[in-house]
Order: C-alpha cells, then structure tokens, then sequence
C-alpha cells in the first residue's frame, strides 16, 4: 500500500501539536487535521485561559494585603470587557505559535475534521488520504448531567465567554474545574455557592488537603454545600431557580456544570475500524499509546489516563520516538505533579496519604501549618498547609503536598526530589532558604501522630 503520510493526526491540542512536530523532526512525512483552533482545550478552553481569570481573581486579595504594609488604594472596580480581549489576544498569539512550530518542522495543515475509514485510511474534506500510521489526539468535552433544565447551565467552555459577570453563580462540582471556578467567579466579586454531591471536595487528591481546601474558601467568601446535588433548573423571569437534593430551591443568575468530561470519540469511525473503546469512550492503549489496531494510536485525554497537558505533551514526545525515533518509549504516569489554582492554591506529586496507607501499609507523615510571613502584617487568618508522606520501611518521600500560595511553584520542584526518590534523611540535610514557605519542606521533623 502506498501511503500519502508516516503520520496523520487528528486533533491539533498539545499533545497532537507535540508529536507531529516531533516526528517530522525525526523525518516522517506528518500531517495534522484540525477542525478548530490549535493548542486545543488548554489554551483555548482551559488551562490558559483559567489561570489568567484566576491570576485576576486574585488580585483583590492583593490590594487588601496592601493597605496591611502602608499603601491606601481606592476602591478597584473590574472591566470585566477588557479582561476578556486581553485574555483573547493572549490565546490567538499562542494560536500562532503552535502554528508556526508546525509549518516550521514542514507538517501539512489540513483544516477540517477528519474521519478514520480504516486502518490506515482518512476522509477530510471530501478527500480520502492514506497513513501509515494514525494518531487521535481529540481530546475531551465537559458534560451535562441528566437533569430537567441541565440545558440552561453552562460549562467551563461557555466560562470564557460570558457577555457579562452574574451577581450570583452556582458552580456544581467537586474536582480541580469546580474549585477553580468558585474561586475565580468568588474573587471577581460574584456571590458564588460550590455545590458537591460528596462529602469532600478534590476526590483523589489527599484528604486532609480537600478539607482544608474547603474551609479556606469558605472563609474567603465562597458557600460551600457538601451532600449537596441539584436535581431540576428551571428558567425564572430574571433567574435560574434551581432544586437540590433537599427539596430546598435557591435561585442564581448563573449555574456552571462541572462535574466531569467526556473522551472526543464519538462519530470518528474509530469502532468501525477496530478500535476498542473503554464504556466511557475512552481509547483503549497500551504503555505506548497503541490502540488495538496496531497502526492506530492515541494520547492525551482521549485516553482517560491522566488528563493534564504536559502528560499529553510527554505521551506526544514518548509516541514520536517510538515510531520514528527508532528507541520505543512508555510515558511513566507516576510521580506526575499538579496544581489546582483555587483560591488558595494546591500542589500535589506522589501518594496521598490514603493511597499510601492501602498500598504501602506503614507510613509516616509529616505535616504543619501556619500563616505566611506576608500575612503576619494583617487580620488575614488563612494558613498554608503542608504534607510530607514517607514510606516507613524505605524513608522514601512517596508524597508532596501543599495547600497556599503559589503551591504550584513550590510543588514542580519537590517533584523532582520525589521522582528521584529521595528520601526523608536527605530532605532533612537540606539547607532551605529563609524566609520563604517552601523551607518547610526541609525543616519538618516531627511525625504527625
């Protein structure tokens, strides 16, 4: 069979981006089929544009922290239309970039949404090309739950679009997506209530950090109702009424669904070619992104692995040097840090403490919390929170975690020590720098009983 390109893929998000950029490096002949804007849901959707709101968000708290250190600001008011076009440009600049990177490594572009017909078939635009191999990188979508009036509330797409703020926004949820949400609309001045149908927010996260995580942004304003689900929305003259699991009714001039996301499988023709699907939709692979049609592979959250960017970005990388790098190459899943950019921050690499205990038995934890020093000027009461957790048989490090500002930044470079698998002996003969948080990291010395 004669093949048009060693590559073809569908979806022109980070991951996608990634490897066909790469592969055309290594000399494949690649092509890519996008249907919207490049750089996919986190810079379009998601990741970008979130932590610029978020970045907004929290600079109300900033200019109260001023008046504690001398300075006398007026009373801030928010152009919620500049925010929005200065956040636009951002994106179509990043558009360009990702543009560019793949015009630069000689990758064909071809706009429209591509449709697999084979093994190694693709339809686009009316026009059937032939690949050696073929790479879905389509991403995810965020869904609605199957509720009367679940229509009239939006989801995190719509969040960056809105012609103008609410005066009071419900945000249904309990992952990363609903957190950040809440504090965003919360620190823009919307009246925000986080509603969550468990009994602690961040499932999967550690524990302790949800809860923490919680009262913090009930002290910053944000109501937060646990056990708390809506089962009907009905649209009102000037309201969305909205009836929980209580029977209790509230109204809100806005409701967000953030309750979970869906793979972008459906009508790719991706069954019709042998491809199995996990019942979520989910492409099902193998450690190197190898579906079960062995020319047919898949990254990123089309996956349901772990769905965050630089994971995509590594599967990309990884999938490029297995195919035409001539060195097969898995992606390690483990050890992977994240942040969640609510209002306090939270950072997080390795084992909470619960997955510790079931998978390794004994374990010993290290934890303190305490207000920053920058705080200590002011009435502020909100504590950082930290958490080491350390295998007790080996001393190793399994766990990181942070709640507080910046919590991102200071976890990215513990993670490496974690990776490393350094131990707690070697934390300890660390000498931190002072006066920072992060110190605390290497100054713990106390298991928590």
């Amino acid at each position: 069979m004669n093949f048009d390109y060693d590559l073809f893929t569908i979806g022109g998000g980070s991951g996608g981006v990634r490897a066909s950029r790469v592969s055309a490096t290594l000399g494949a002949r690649v092509a890519i089929a996008e249907s919207g804007r490049f750089g996919g849901t986190c810079v379009n959707l998601g990741c970008i544009p979130k932590k610029l709101f978020s970045y907004a968000a929290h600079v109300r708290d900033e200019l109260k922290d001023a008046a504690d250190f001398g300075w006398t600001v007026a009373e801030p008011t928010l152009d919620w239309s500049k925010l929005l076009a200065n956040k636009d440009r951002e994106i179509e600049r990043l558009n360009g970039v990702y543009e560019r990177l793949l015009v630069n490594a000689g990758v064909s572009i071809f706009r429209g949404k591509a449709l697999i017909r084979g093994k190694n078939e693709i339809e686009i635009n009316g026009k059937t090309l032939a690949a050696r191999h073929i790479l879905v990188a389509t991403g995810s979508w965020p869904q609605r739950p199957a509720i009367p009036g679940a229509e009239l509330a939006i989801t995190s797409n719509e969040a960056f679009h809105l012609e103008r703020l609410p005066g009071r926004a419900l945000i249904v949820g309990g992952g990363y997506i609903a957190v950040e949400f809440a504090s965003i609309f919360n620190g823009l001045g919307v009246a925000t209530t986080l509603a969550y149908r468990g009994a602690r927010l961040l499932r999967g996260f550690d524990a302790e950090l949800g809860a923490r995580l919680g009262e913090e942004m009930g002290r910053k304003g944000v109501a937060v109702a646990l056990n708390c689900n809506p089962v009907a929305i009905t649209k009102q003259e000037n309201s969305i009424r909205v009836e929980f699991n209580d029977h209790t009714r509230k109204s809100f001039d806005l409701v967000m669904f953030a309750t979970g996301r869906k793979p972008n499988t459906a009508g790719l023709g991706l069954e019709a070619a042998g491809v199995k699907l996990g019942a979520d939709g989910a492409v099902l692979v193998d450690n190197y992104s190898k579906s079960s049609v062995d020319s047919i592979h898949a990254i990123g959250d089309v996956t349901n692995r772990l769905n965050l960017t630089p994971v995509a970005t590594a599967e990309g990388m990884a999938l490029a040097s297995t195919l035409f790098g001539g060195k097969p190459t898995p992606v390690d899943h483990e050890n992977v840090p994240t942040a969640v950019f609510a209002n306090p921050n939270l950072g997080s690499v390795g084992l909470s403490e619960e997955k510790a205990r079931e998978r390794l038995g004994k374990v010993d934890i290290y934890k303190t919390a305490f207000r920053s020093l920058k705080h200590t000027m002011g009435a502020s009461e909100e504590k950082i929170f930290m958490k080491l957790v350390v295998d007790a048989a080996s001393q190793r490090v399994v766990g990181a975690h942070m709640l507080g500002p910046d919590a991102g930044e200071t976890i990215q470079g513990i993670a490496i020590a974690v990776k490393l698998g350094a131990t707690k002996a070697q934390f300890d003969a660390t000498i931190g720098i002072h006066p920072t948080a992060a110190e605390e990291f290497v100054t713990m010395r106390e298991k928590s009983v």
